[in-house]
């Protein structure tokens, strides 16, 4: 999909620049510049901050080796199907985890999460908490880490480790999803734009605080949704604060954006 988005841009005469890193983006003026590794800079009179996150990487000895064969981060629906009668195994106590194990659970012979803490109360809502209760199929450990993985071509086995007892145990399992976070690729954009305390950019109606714009912001109107609190610099999909961090609502973002970038144009 993203390799056909790319030849319909080339096709309508988009230059796709590869294989530089964006280092910098500055206002001046009207223009927004955005600056690269190798010293060059391209002008614009808008910018689409589309950077995505990274989802943080578990550690521990063998995770690496089945990454993508059997230990899988993020969403786990694509490989539901797969998971049918076998042992599926989650970290994570948020929401997006409890998600997946609920999924899961319809096909899988059994599905058990691991936490690092006592309960699942402080970090999961309580909907999801009932919901993985009354599910006979999902189990919860608590204060458990994953501290080794084992197979030959696919995942086989891995090894837990309990935290208040220090005492490890090797169990069965085919498949380990990985829900611990991501964090977004913005440190370039440090004092640009408003971002949250995790890096997230903040956007459009979650600038303004009582219905007054952000301070410094230099219209007289409110930013559009999806404007940063740099006037005609836009964010969409990931790295969006508060955003549902799936494919389909990034690309529905990503041609929200585009349209209020032609309102922006239009207006200078």
């Amino acid at each position: 999909m993203a390799d056909r988005a790319r030849r319909q841009a080339t096709k309508f005469g988009a230059e796709v620049i590869t294989a530089r890193d964006v280092t910098g983006l500055e206002i001046n003026g009207s223009a927004r510049t955005v600056r690269f590794d190798d010293g060059t800079s391209v002008d614009a009179h808008s910018v689409i901050l589309a950077t995505g996150v990274s989802y943080r990487q578990l550690s521990a000895p063998g995770l690496d080796t089945f990454t993508g064969r059997g230990v899988y981060y993020g969403s786990a629906v694509t490989e539901a199907a797969r998971c049918s009668e076998q042992d599926v195994y989650i970290v994570g106590g948020a929401n997006s985890a409890g998600q997946a194990a609920v999924y899961l659970s319809r096909g899988a012979r059994s599905v058990t999460i691991l936490i690092r803490g006592a309960s699942l109360e402080a970090s999961m809502s309580y909907y999801l908490i009932q919901q993985i209760e009354k599910n006979p199929k999902i189990s919860v450990r608590a204060c458990t880490d994953v501290i080794g993985a084992e197979g030959d071509d696919h995942l086989e086995r891995i090894t837990l480790l309990n935290k208040t007892t220090g005492a490890e145990e090797t169990v069965d399992a085919q498949w380990l999803f990985i829900f611990i976070g991501a964090a977004p690729l913005t440190d370039w954009l440090a004092d640009v734009v408003v971002r949250d305390r995790h890096g997230f950019i903040v956007a459009g109606p979650d600038l303004a605080a009582e219905g007054v714009t952000p301070q410094g912001w230099p219209l007289d109107r409110a930013p559009h949704h999806l404007e940063t609190s740099v006037p005609g610099v836009f964010v969409a999909g990931d790295v969006h604060a508060e955003s549902a961090k799936r494919v389909a609502s990034a690309v529905g973002e990503g041609a929200m954006a585009v349209m209020f970038v032609h309102r922006y144009l239009a207006q200078q």
